[in-house]
């Protein structure tokens, strides 16, 4: 058994590497920039030149503060025309454009050439004081720069600089001028010396352990999973403050429904055809039939208060006095979390029992219980001490989910109860497109599956002798 948990364990190693390989895949493509979120800054670029700069330096501080101006991963496999330096490029669209445009010409030093001119354009427009005449001239100018930065198509680029000089040969707008016709230079000397054939001999950039994913994994598993972009609290704290109550309310709402449904379902496999057999699975599927969320909205119209009914407290965690007694703590928070509990509870009682009574009925038909009937034994004694503990292994698969709902929570019945838990801090998290905080419970989500699973494992040795993890030998 134990070089069984050994193998098992060392599986964790390179299930949670390609789990954490395709949740970084998502972190890396999903829309919006962490940083823009962090500063909440526009980014419009209708400012003067030194409120650009001033912009530019904190964004640029803050993404080397927070790892995002390292490559993604520890190499990239592209085309010659591709830098080793194309991560240093901030804004998605343009890194995207100049990489076209590095493949389509063949020669990156021509591409940045170009880039700079983009940018001495678009300060020369930021240096111009606007007036009445010439302010639509001026906007429309700034638009078309923004455009430049994400175009790569030639025609497209044509168009756009064809624009920019009849804006330019506007009164007002002459200093737009020189910056223009260097742009036009360098575009054109970018065409002109262009090798297309670069693009298929393929590059390796090796970047080492200086890149985002080992950042990012190596803080995860000593339990630094990064800053929440809401509060800029650190996520292990955020989650710190959400996991008790998820986990507690997860913890009793097992216990209680297998303490109800274990008894249930043998009750209903002893009293197959009986009319209490068929008022229980009635009873249970009529409340495994209805909506948790439907029942949680009723309690709180029905039972918290309003125009009905006020015998629990409403939506809500209300603090508790720092001099409380332990007694007053424990009734209060039981009172309050007694609904939620319930509507966390009433529809797993269903499918425990039915799984319990399949396995009990399976097993009540085998021989060696027939055996201990013919021997005399108390039926009482042939069910729960020869029958129950062979058809545990239906019930002990569902409890392999018992370790990942701990973490994971209820989102709808914690949004409606107002339940400060994981599932509260899920459903915020998605809507605010706070990434590290999704991944962090996602990775943890997996992790937690992975342990029980291998918890069912045991388990499984335990109650059932016939199992075994030892290699067989002829």
């Amino acid at each position: 058994m134990l070089t069984y948990i050994v193998k098992r364990v060392l599986l964790f190693i390179p299930t949670l590497l390609v789990i954490s390989l395709i949740t970084f895949l998502i972190s890396v493509n999903a829309p919006g920039d962490p940083v823009e979120q962090m500063l909440t800054r526009n980014g419009g670029g209708d400012g003067q030149a030194s409120d650009k700069l001033a912009t530019e330096k904190v964004y640029r501080e803050t993404r080397h503060l927070y790892g995002f101006d390292l490559p993604l991963f520890y190499f990239e496999l592209t085309n010659s025309t591709c830098p080793d330096t194309l991560y240093r490029i901030p804004d998605v669209s343009q890194r995207h454009t100049f990489e076209r445009l590095s493949s389509e010409y063949g020669h990156w030093a021509d591409v940045a050439a170009y880039s700079k001119t983009i940018r001495t354009l678009e300060f020369s427009l930021l240096g111009l004081r606007g007036t009445e005449k010439n302010a639509a001239l001026l906007m429309e100018a700034k638009r078309n720069v923004q455009l430049l930065k994400e175009k790569f198509m030639p025609s497209d680029i044509q168009r756009i600089v064809l624009n920019l000089k009849v804006i330019a040969s506007e009164p007002g707008m002459e200093p737009a001028q020189s910056p223009l016709n260097m742009l036009s230079a360098a575009y054109i000397h970018l065409v002109q010396n262009g090798n297309g054939l670069l693009k298929y001999i393929p590059a390796l950039h090796w970047f080492g352990t200086a890149n985002q994913y080992h950042r990012w994994f190596s803080h995860f598993i000593v339990g630094d999973f990064g800053i929440s972009y809401q509060d800029q609290r650190p996520v292990s704290s955020v989650i710190r403050d959400a996991w008790p109550w998820t986990a507690g309310i997860s913890l009793v709402s097992v216990i209680l429904a297998y303490l109800i449904s274990i008894p249930l379902g043998v009750g209903a496999a002893v009293n197959k055809g009986k009319l209490s057999e068929r008022i229980s699975t009635t009873v249970l599927f009529i409340c495994y039939s209805l909506p948790s969320f439907w029942v949680a909205t009723l309690c709180v119209i029905f039972l918290c208060g309003g125009d009905w009914l006020n015998l629990f407290p409403g939506p809500g965690v209300q603090p508790i006095p720092a001099d409380a007694s332990m007694g007053y703590t424990i009734l209060h928070t039981a009172w309050r979390l007694a609904l939620p509990l319930l509507c966390w509870t009433y529809g797993s009682l269903a499918f425990i029992s039915r799984q319990m009574r399949g396995g009990m009925l399976n097993e009540i038909q085998q021989d060696y219980v027939r055996t201990a009937r013919a021997k005399g034994l108390d039926e009482r004694q042939v069910i729960w001490k020869h029958a129950f503990r062979n058809s545990l292994l239906p019930v002990i698969t569902l409890f392999a989910n018992v370790f990942p709902l701990a973490i994971s929570g209820s989102i709808v019945l914690e949004h409606i109860f107002n339940i400060p838990g994981m599932g509260q801090l899920s459903y915020e998290a998605l809507f605010s497109k706070n990434y590290p905080v999704i991944f962090a419970v996602l990775m943890i989500t997996a992790f937690l599956t992975l342990f029980g699973n291998l918890v069912a494992d045991i388990l499984y040795a335990v109650v059932d002798p016939r199992i075994s993890y030892k290699r067989q030998t002829l």
